[in-house]
């Protein structure tokens, strides 16, 4: 099975959870979301396999959420979108693995998928 990971090199959570998948022995797909921007339809998907809400994986301590005002804002579509516009507020890093996924915080919440 291919674990594949969204991924934000600069993020010290995104790095560790990365290298707890290269230690385990396991291919590994990074994507590098702020460069491969995933649509709609994806972060649909990634949010399903969560089992989790569209504001669970959005990023409220970036400037840019604060900047848009994206507290106020109630409609999934309209959060959606703002990810795909501003990718650095999508919540990092999701880690999915066939059917499953979580997201990497903190980084040793990836060993519930090697399971």
């Amino acid at each position: 099975m291919i674990f594949t990971i969204y991924h934000n090199p600069r993020c010290s959570k995104s790095r560790n959870t990365l290298k707890i998948l290269e230690e385990s022995g396991v291919d590994v797909m990074e994507v590098r979301y702020l460069e491969s921007v995933p649509d709609k339809a994806t972060l649909k998907h990634l949010i399903h396999l969560l089992g989790v809400n569209v504001r669970d994986i959005v990023r409220n301590s970036e400037a840019i959420y604060k900047e848009l005002s994206l507290d106020q804002v109630r409609d999934d579509e309209t959060l959606l979108d703002a990810m795909v516009s501003h990718p650095i507020l999508i919540e990092r890093p999701i880690v999915v693995a066939g059917s499953r996924a979580i997201i990497g915080r903190p980084p040793e919440k990836v060993l519930d998928l090697l399971d």
